[in-house]
């Protein structure tokens, strides 16, 4: 194929039949398929086009309207993100057991536990950017911020129960931190 389909084209694929292109990008088309659903076609695949729709240089794909949407509703709101606790976590519980003898344990699960860590990041993530958005001279700005990064770092210890350490609380990065 020479052209780049716009948005809209209706295509034929040898092994998925009869689709309309939903999305384009640089490494392929999204087209969703009568039969199979949404799949990803390589730009150069061999697709009878059926009918050519122009490809608008200026156009956002709903998925990309969708993901910057959930992330400026996560910037703004209060919304937790969905995080995975780490698998070898799951099912499990916390006992808490009082160095008295006379008192009872307590005990919570992990997921439960896992949660509520996941509630304090996020609201730490709000607390920052409602500092940095707000009319704070820039010195009491910063003052704020180093609070915050050292809740951050004591924050490290949990980083365990995270499944992904692109979720994993980050504190001051100095040689002296050891947590």
């Amino acid at each position: 194929m020479d052209i780049i389909l716009g948005i809209g084209s209706r295509v034929r694929d040898a092994e998925f039949g009869e689709g309309v292109v939903i999305n384009v990008k640089s490494n392929g088309y999204t087209i969703t398929f009568l039969q199979h659903g949404a799949k990803v076609i390589k730009i150069n695949a061999p697709l009878e086009i059926i009918e050519a729709v122009e490809l608008d240089t200026d156009l956002v794909s709903l998925f990309d309207v969708e993901q910057t949407l959930n992330k400026v509703l996560q910037k703004w709101m209060d919304a937790t993100e969905t995080v995975p606790l780490g698998d070898k976590w799951k099912g499990g519980k916390i006992i808490l057991k009082p160095g008295r003898h006379d008192l009872a344990s307590k005990e919570m699960t992990i997921d439960s536990f896992f949660h509520k860590i996941v509630m304090i990041r996020d609201r730490l993530r709000v607390l920052e950017q409602r500092v940095n958005a707000s009319n704070l001279n820039d010195e009491e700005k910063v003052n704020i911020q180093q609070y915050i990064t050292k809740i951050y770092g004591s924050m490290t210890s949990f980083n365990l129960l995270f499944k992904h350490s692109e979720h994993y609380f980050v504190g001051e990065k100095t040689t002296s931190d050891t947590a």
